[in-house]
């Protein structure tokens, strides 16, 4: 796939409420605080600290959101990721207790400065996990019983087999679990919304400004094409597309493809008989399938992650048979937008966030492994408050996980896992 300086031909560029662009970086700039990434990590990390006071400049490389943020399912969901109850050795149950707290903070964190900052995106609450096989409903019936007993304050309930037709008009699923805090909204709507709210608290944004390399020390120097940026403190939001900038983290990400598509408009009724409740719906499958409905009725569906490093020649047609797989009745249906691009992946499929301990005042988050909507807010939150004060209970949480570096460097990285989630997914289908 061929990209662009401009953001993918997505649905989501073609209805973005905003359309502000920033300029370019030229001269020298001073700042406490340079943010290198705007997508959703970055952008919350310098809205979090210039209403904290810091002169903040922001450099992204293409566009605000033209990275996963801008691109992604829409998908707003409860969770820090997979099951983070296996981190226990690492981070005592009490740090257990902290990270699954997170996962549903991080949603309320969303909402409220959707709330606060009166950013319009088409937030919309109801979220279904769709079991692929009993055995996975057996394990929904579990938590919704876990969830039954604890104190999270939104209404859950089971969907069984025979009744799932009131969720999605679909026979492929075993069953479903629904999270009425969780939900779907537009994505590049947010992130806009959120850039332009810190420019308005002084953060200086610039677009265009690929960051050519960092110069370390007490004062950090980034150097751009046609411009530098003079700073006590670095944040690193680059995630999928850090590539070379900062070797020591670069091999702890793998960038791996994701697409996704959308439909033409549907009629009302089509629209309601599909998914009758306008949820955002996600399977279990190693190569999971996530969609739901725009604010225009379209059918918007993802999913296919790649490993390989290769995009499909046509993701149209590469993702056309999954969505008639799981709506037959589409069969005639016009796809109106196809796009892509990496998503970042971790070993562990849990967030890397912390410090540089050979550069103390370079800071990052990354590798959110298809859960970051909620989990950018929540790290840019974290370290915010680490720059702020010092210190984070929250980082220093998240940093107690250690995470592996991919084997078999740049060029056999991606070969090796997509071989290995080949036998995952033989795996899925004989088992």
């Amino acid at each position: 796939m061929k990209h662009t300086e401009e953001h993918a031909a997505s649905y989501y560029a073609a209805t973005a409420r905003d359309r502000q662009q920033y300029p370019s970086l030229t001269g020298d700039v001073r700042a406490d605080v340079c943010v290198i990434g705007g997508g959703f990590t970055g952008v919350n990390a310098a809205l979090e600290l210039a209403r904290r006071g810091h002169s903040v400049v922001l450099l992204e490389a293409r566009r605000i959101g033209w990275g996963a943020s801008g691109r992604n399912g829409g998908q707003l969901i409860r969770g820090i990721g997979h099951d983070v109850s296996g981190f226990a050795k690492y981070v005592g149950e009490e740090g257990v207790h902290y990270l699954e707290q997170a996962g549903v903070d991080s949603v309320a964190l969303v909402a409220e400065r959707i709330r606060e900052l009166g950013i319009e995106c088409d937030l919309r609450w109801g979220f279904c996990e769709l079991a692929n096989t009993p055995a996975q409903y057996a394990a929904m019936v579990r938590e919704q019983e876990s969830l039954s007993t604890s104190d999270y304050p939104h209404e859950t309930r089971l969907v069984p087999p025979e009744r799932m037709r009131e969720v999605v008009a679909s026979d492929l699923y075993a069953g479903g679990h629904i999270d009425m805090g969780s939900g779907h909204l537009h994505p590049l709507d947010l992130v806009k919304g959120e850039v332009r709210a810190a420019k308005a608290f002084g953060a200086q944004v610039f677009e265009q400004s690929p960051v050519l390399r960092i110069e370390h020390g007490t004062t950090a120097v980034v150097h751009c094409a046609q411009g530098r940026v003079l700073a006590k403190t670095l944040v690193l939001g680059c995630n999928a597309h850090l590539e070379e900038l900062e070797p020591k983290l670069t091999g702890k990400v793998l960038p791996a493809g994701s697409y996704v598509v959308a439909t033409e408009p549907l009629s009302e009724e089509l629209a309601a008989q599909l998914i009758p409740q306008n949820m955002a719906l996600c399977d279990q499958k190693v190569g999971l399938d996530y969609y739901r409905l725009t604010a225009d009725r379209r059918l918007l569906f993802g999913g296919a992650c790649h490993y390989s490093g290769r995009d499909p020649a046509d993701i149209g047609a590469y993702m056309r048979p999954k969505v008639l797989k799981v709506f037959p009745q589409l069969e005639q249906v016009k796809l109106d937008y196809q796009w892509g691009g990496m998503i970042g992946i971790t070993a562990n499929r849990f967030p890397q966030v912390g410090r540089l301990k050979s550069h103390p005042n370079v800071y990052f988050a990354q590798g959110y492994s298809g859960h970051g909507l909620n989990v950018t807010h929540w790290s840019a939150k974290l370290l915010a408050e680490a720059i702020h004060q010092g210190e984070s209970k929250g980082l220093d949480l998240f940093s107690a996980v250690p995470h592996l570096t991919f084997p078999g460097g740049k060029l056999l990285r991606s070969p090796l896992l997509a071989l290995g989630m080949a036998w995952y997914r033989v795996r899925e289908l004989i088992g």
